[in-house]
């Protein structure tokens, strides 16, 4: 299982300090990029608003209505 986690930058050496002791988990990567994290970040809710539309608990504009915005 994956996780995405946005920390506190004043607390990210205490958080991957703590993590890194932990034998079960296992660090992929770390982002430091602002602009890349957020591209993931803003991925991650893309992901999130498409289950929460597949689940009927969220609508979705249509390809045409998107474009009809540009």
């Amino acid at each position: 299982m994956k996780v995405l986690l946005d920390i506190k930058d004043n607390r990210f050496p205490f958080f991957m300090e703590l993590i890194k002791n932990l034998d079960y988990i296992k660090v992929l990567k770390e982002v430091k990029n602002k602009e890349k994290s957020k591209a993931i970040q803003d991925l991650a809710e893309a992901f999130t608003d498409v289950k929460l539309h597949e689940a009927g608990k969220k609508k979705l504009k249509s390809a045409k209505e998107l474009l009809d915005e540009l």
